[in-house]
Parts: structure tokens; C-alpha cells; sequence
């Protein structure tokens, strides 16, 4: 194993102590260029209410001058989602791949898979296509875009320690650092090396 894999194999498996995290997620905070149509999806099509809005002539962290408003909507948990829209900011442009805008995505949960399936006969009767449902084997998701072009998921579990697998985790994040940084130093096609790795990866698991 070469220098950069054995270090990155150290990284994906030293894990900080649990209680120092974070304790819950208070808001993900997002752009807008249409504040009337996030509101009226966020209140009507989410069902999350508006609880908070707060105006500005200018950014508080960083005191540049940029008229905003700021807008927050809450689900059942207190946490909420966020979106700014600022005055004459420009359209950001196309991102270089799609796959930027599939994997950069808000998952929000609910509780059965009967309420992920309603949730989708709901956001296709509003008018908006909807992918799914997909079965991930550990949740059941499906998935959206809202008006300002976010990707969202809603989703299920399908097994109750689907995100509690640290151990399994740093293992795949060990192997796939291994294998990507393995192809780097050696010239291999880093790509089809991470792609034979998953197949490899999912055919023992289908044993």
C-alpha cells in the first residue's frame, strides 16, 4: 500500500468521540431568485410552515453591503430549511456535470413507506414529475426538484441501523480511498478501477 493510501485509510477509520458532534441540524441555508414561488411550494407543497423571515441591507458576517431577505420553514422536528434571496445576485451558473444536480440533494424523512407513496400521488397532483419510488435497500426514497431547481428526497427507512454502521462504513471509505489513490499512484484509469471495486463489492454481497 503506498504512503497516501496508508494515510487515507488512517483518516476514513479515526472517528471523533460521538458526544462532541453536533447536536441537531438548525437550519441548511440555500439561494432563491424567486422568494413568492419558494414560499408558496415550501407552505403549500411541503406543508412546512413559514416561521421566521428577517431582512438586511447587508451581510452580518461579512458586512458587505447586499439588500437580502431570509426565509425559514420548519418541519416537525424544529429544524428548518433556509433560502436567501438577495438583491441583484446574479443566476449561478450551469454546473460542468448533471450529476451535480442529483447529488447534491435535502433528504427529509417521514415514517412509513405508505407516507413516502402518498407524498408522491400529493407532489404529482400538484402538477411536478416525480422519480420513484426507488428502493435503496436500506430506505425507500422518492425525488423532486423545487422551483429553484433543488433536488429533494423523501424518504423511509427500510432498516432501523441503516445509518448507525460505523465500522462498515470506515471499511468502505477505507477501500475506496485505497483504490482510488492505488490507481493514481500506478496510472491506472481511476475511474473504472472505483467502478470494478463497487461491481466486485456488490457481487459478494449478492453471494
Amino acid at each position: 500500500m503506498t504512503q497516501i493510501a496508508e494515510k487515507s485509510a488512517k483518516l476514513a477509520t479515526s472517528a471523533p468521540a460521538a458526544s462532541l458532534a453536533p447536536e441537531m441540524l438548525s437550519h441548511l441555508a440555500m439561494v432563491t431568485h424567486d422568494a413568492e414561488a419558494t414560499t408558496d411550494f415550501y407552505t403549500r407543497i411541503m406543508r412546512m410552515p413559514l416561521v421566521a423571515a428577517v431582512m438586511h441591507e447587508r451581510i452580518p458576517s461579512t458586512r458587505e453591503i447586499m439588500p437580502y431577505l431570509h426565509l425559514f420553514f420548519r418541519m416537525q422536528d424544529g429544524s428548518t430549511i433556509a433560502f436567501f434571496e438577495g438583491n441583484g445576485l446574479p443566476v449561478r451558473e450551469a454546473p460542468p456535470h448533471p450529476m451535480y444536480d442529483i447529488f447534491n440533494h435535502v433528504a427529509l424523512e417521514v415514517s412509513t413507506v405508505e407516507q413516502v407513496d402518498e407524498w408522491k400521488a400529493w407532489v404529482e397532483s400538484n402538477g411536478i414529475d416525480v422519480l420513484g419510488p426507488v428502493d435503496h435497500t436500506i430506505i425507500y426514497s422518492i425525488y423532486f426538484f423545487d422551483p429553484n431547481g433543488i433536488r429533494l428526497e423523501i424518504t423511509t427507512p427500510l432498516t432501523p441501523d441503516w445509518n448507525d454502521r460505523p465500522d462498515e462504513a470506515h471499511e468502505v471509505v477505507s477501500a475506496w480511498l485505497r483504490t482510488k489513490h492505488e490507481a493514481l499512484s500506478s496510472g491506472a484509469d481511476v475511474k473504472d478501477a472505483l467502478y470494478r471495486l463497487v461491481v466486485g463489492e456488490e457481487q459478494a454481497r449478492s453471494k
